[in-house]
């Protein structure tokens, strides 16, 4: 237990302090007008209180990663939680941040934009057609997921199916309609039941003294039931994407960028929602690793169910909670995956807008777009879930190295100290590039060989961007 304290300090701290100094890396300027007061359209450009987006913010990024892939993530044992710690502070919510206030400065300009202004315009084509790609993968997740959980909770009439179309139809009137009208209402609602959901469990979770294990030398192994085809890494590293560091954040911050009105909320917004993210990820990995009696019966838990997280989330909340709370808390569960779902159509939208600049403000400019997004992610229901959350957990992964090289380059180019996201690009390029070649769904290739490639990999990305950095001074000289 005294890991999980200190971790959830650890959190608490690099938002005060850590935070401080990537947001005086950026250099914040508080009279500086932002997009929502210049460019206010009543749609996605909409002015909102501070407190308001970082409610937004915080279910959009949020979905089930920090909760099922922390369940998924805690079959390695403690050294989670120093991932979990070490990747939230020192990567996912400095990638969170300055995706978010890059596009700040830039007019709320969707992250394939960002990327090909600062990476060139092939990258730039690339990542239009990948990150639209991805959000309706993340959609289609973000369907199925709650739908599951649900389903198990009414009648027997009211089936998967039967949610999934209701969550559907709810997409579409998210997606369509202006940020203010459903987003900004319900968000808050929802925003209150995670985190009542968080704070329920941790508090159950240590009144009742479950035997959370300790970050010890013994511990510090890879404690999954099958260490050898799942190594620490790179497939932990993939697996907690939520928590510690995920793509997806990227194309959501655009969308409350233009809501923000000023740049001083930023740190609040941007790095304060992975933060929060990231002590939910802590609680529901130290639950899933003590409820049952320790790693090793987690293990046991997880391969008799298939994996499945949403049985663990049920059990654990009902027990922990009681029915009441547990209604809340898988409220929580349930509302996190939605609020994830419509942004990543929105984002989809927003972004194939900007490429064909389309004035979204018409409601038939929006329709036009969004129908066909939404009959493709209505295809990928049809796949079986466990195949799609792979596939879009190592592109998602691979999306948050693109921007973190992104923002490298960024912080490069206006002379500003770019080793602070340098450090974090190196180790995910090594992360993402490993777990293809290794992984089941990749080139399965021997684990040493694909590790020593993966981080070659890195090795040439630093020796190419340090070129590069060489060439631009001259340059300038």
């Amino acid at each position: 237990m005294i890991t999980f304290i200190i971790s959830i300090a650890a959190l608490i701290l690099g938002y005060f302090f850590y935070g401080k100094l990537v947001e005086k890396i950026f250099g914040i300027d508080v009279s500086r007008p932002t997009p929502a007061s210049t460019m206010t359209d009543g749609v996605d450009y909409v002015p909102l209180g501070w407190g308001k987006i970082f409610l937004i913010q915080f279910l959009n990024i949020a979905g089930l990663g920090p909760i099922f892939g922390a369940i998924a993530g805690a079959v390695w044992g403690p050294v989670a939680f120093l991932w979990i710690v070490l990747g939230c502070v020192f990567g996912g919510a400095v990638h969170d941040f300055f995706s978010g206030m890059i596009s700040l400065r830039n007019g709320g300009m969707s992250i394939p934009d960002i990327v090909g202004k600062y990476l060139g315009t092939p990258v730039k084509q690339f990542m239009r057609i990948f990150t639209v790609a991805m959000m309706v993968l993340v959609g289609a997740v973000f369907i199925m997921g709650p739908a599951k959980i649900i389903s198990g909770l009414t009648p027997a009439w009211m089936d998967i199916t039967f949610w999934a179309i209701v969550i559907f139809i709810y997409y579409i009137l998210a997606t369509m309609l202006p940020v203010d009208k459903i987003i900004g209402r319900i968000y808050p609602v929802f925003g209150f039941a995670m985190l009542f959901m968080a704070v329920g469990i941790a508090g159950a979770m240590l009144y009742n003294g479950l035997p959370v294990p300790e970050l010890t030398l013994s511990h510090l192994k890879n404690m999954n039931a099958n260490p050898d085809t799942f190594p620490i890494f790179p497939m932990m590293f993939v697996t907690i994407a939520c928590g510690a560091i995920s793509g997806f954040h990227a194309t959501q911050s655009p969308l409350m960028a233009r809501c923000l009105k000023n740049e001083k909320n930023g740190r609040r917004v941007f790095y304060g929602a992975m933060i929060t993210e990231g002590i939910v990820a802590m609680i529901w990995a130290a639950v899933a690793m003590s409820f049952f009696g320790g790693v090793r019966e987690l293990n046991d838990i997880l391969t008799e169910h298939k994996g499945n997280a949403a049985w663990v989330v049920n059990e654990i909340s009902n027990s922990l909670l009681g029915k009441f709370g547990a209604v809340l808390a898988i409220l929580g569960v349930v509302a996190a995956p939605i609020t994830s779902g419509d942004t990543a159509f929105r984002s989809a939208r927003l972004i194939l807008a900007d490429f064909l600049k389309s004035d979204q403000k018409k409601i038939k400019n929006r329709l036009l777009i969004t129908a066909p997004l939404f009959c493709i992610g209505l295809v990928l229901t049809q796949i079986d879930f466990a195949i799609i959350w792979r596939y879009m957990a190592w592109s998602n992964q691979t999306l948050a190295v693109i921007v973190l090289w992104t923002i490298t380059v960024y912080l490069a180019i206006n002379k500003k100290f770019f080793w602070i996201t340098l450090i974090p690009a190196l180790f995910m390029t090594a992360v993402v590039s490993s777990y293809i070649l290794v992984a089941p769904e990749g080139f399965q290739l021997n684990l040493k060989i694909g590790q020593i490639a993966g981080i070659s990999i890195a090795g040439v990305a630093a020796v190419l961007f340090f070129l590069w950095f060489k060439k631009s001074k001259k340059i300038e000289v």
